[in-house]
């Protein structure tokens, strides 16, 4: 039995023995007709051109792990930003653990999806916002029709969260294989703001896929902060899709940075539902072995005045591959739009590739729209001058690289969180340059 065929199979059974409000049953009811429909998508499908999912698919997964693995927080204290003080919203195998969780009901709510999903007090902010961004593609239906665990964020109109939101999720390695289906719903209210950071880690070498969606909402005058570590085993592979609807004036930034697993796909949606939004896309992905790691982003300009930025590097040795495929879509009715998209890759060596499609689809006719990339190698002549100086020739392309990527990490709000990845790229590049980072 492959493993569309196992999925479809348990659904019946997973509905039958989770408990959530009637609503979402037939919301789950419609997305495994999808799934099964289309099952997992081929590079025969344009968004998927560049990325094979056969690899990762041939795994004999655990759908349900039956076994929880308890943690200490030293165990697991290196993959925390414990710097610090933040909420946090810890999962083990896909089920909570509220030992290494911090979450709060004392003037927004910080808590669990199931706890939204099954209790009538949460009714009707799920009927209004679940499954109401996310798209009907495979793998999001698929995730949406076995959703039952993950992040529930809650900001009410005016509130500015005192710490940032830490969501975590760590697998253990109980299983042989393991896939886990993370759904995170995030609701931030007029006049609010909230900092999040996700992390998705693997504790051992064992396959892990995971399939993770998340639904944000900003409304008017919203500004939410959200950044996404990457930097798993050798064995684990990510689908993140991401889905943020913005409604008047708000601000939404997402970073995300890609160091580490086996194959990363980030799908990455912006929709603008009103005006003077500002949508802000922001990456460095530094890669080597044989990872992949396929940016896929959407940027849909709805209404007029508004702007948004994408700016993403990348770093690739070894055999590693990347993919940016981002679009900007521009309605007619979205005049006054600011719309930039950068792609700027390094290939350090002869066997790493990258594939790279920026899209305009444009049709309002008073816009300020601009895109492209790059693809290149490290300045010779800027390596030369470094080494004249004395740097040795591993620091000087160190340094470059680092300088490369660093109009990326100046966007950064949380400077613990910068710090934090300063010292996973130093790693990365195998040095210890003698400045801060």
């Amino acid at each position: 039995m492959d493993l569309k065929d196992k999925l479809v199979s348990s659904f019946l059974a997973f509905e039958n023995k989770v408990d959530v409000e009637s609503y979402v049953h037939g919301v789950r009811s419609e997305a495994i007709k999808v799934f099964e429909e289309k099952g997992f998508p081929t590079k025969k499908e344009e968004a998927w051109k560049y990325t094979s999912l056969n690899s990762i698919l041939k795994e004999d997964y655990s759908v349900f792990p039956k076994q929880e693995n308890a943690l200490e927080h030293r165990d697991v204290k290196e993959y925390l930003i414990h710097e610090i003080d933040t909420y946090n919203i810890v999962f083990i195998d896909g089920k909570y653990s509220s030992h290494l969780s911090r979450t709060t009901h004392d003037g927004m709510d910080v808590c669990l999806m199931s706890a939204a999903l099954n209790k009538p007090k949460y009714r009707l902010v799920i009927e209004k916002y679940f499954n109401k961004a996310a798209s009907k593609d495979s793998l999001t239906s698929l995730n949406t029709a076995f959703s039952s665990e993950g992040a529930y964020i809650h900001i009410p109109k005016g509130t500015i969260a005192d710490k940032p939101i830490q969501i975590i999720h760590f697998s253990t390695g109980n299983e042989s294989a393991t896939m886990l289906q993370p759904r995170n719903l995030i609701v931030v209210e007029e006049n609010s703001h909230v900092q999040i950071i996700e992390r998705h880690q693997s504790l051992t070498d064992n396959p892990v896929l995971t399939n993770s969606v998340t639904e944000i909402f900003t409304r008017k005058r919203a500004i939410v902060d959200y950044y996404k570590i990457q930097n798993d085993t050798a064995n684990a592979s990510l689908i993140d899709n991401t889905f943020i609807n913005q409604e008047r004036e708000s601000i939404a930034s997402v970073h995300t940075f890609s160091f580490g697993g086996k194959l990363i796909r980030n799908n990455l949606n912006f929709y603008q539902n009103g005006e003077r939004i500002d949508s802000t896309l922001k990456g460095v992905t530094i890669l080597g072995d044989k990872q992949h790691v396929d940016h896929n982003t959407l940027v849909h300009h709805i209404e007029p005045n508004c702007e948004s930025h994408q700016d993403y590097k990348g770093i690739f040795g070894d055999n590693a591959t990347g993919v940016f495929n981002g679009k900007i879509i521009v309605e007619k009715e979205a005049q006054k739009t600011n719309a930039f998209q950068s792609n700027n890759n390094i290939l350090i060596s002869d066997k790493a590739s990258i594939n790279t499609k920026p899209q305009l689809e444009i049709f309002a006719d008073d816009v300020k729209c601009s895109h492209g990339c790059t693809i290149g190698q490290l300045d010779e002549s800027a390596l030369f001058y470094m080494q004249s100086r004395g740097i040795p020739k591993k620091e000087a392309k160190a340094l470059l690289m680092y300088a490369f990527s660093n109009n990326v990490l100046s966007s950064v709000k949380i400077p613990e969180v910068k710090q934090r990845i300063n010292k996973i790229i130093a790693n990365k590049l195998g040095v210890n340059i003698g400045f801060d980072l």
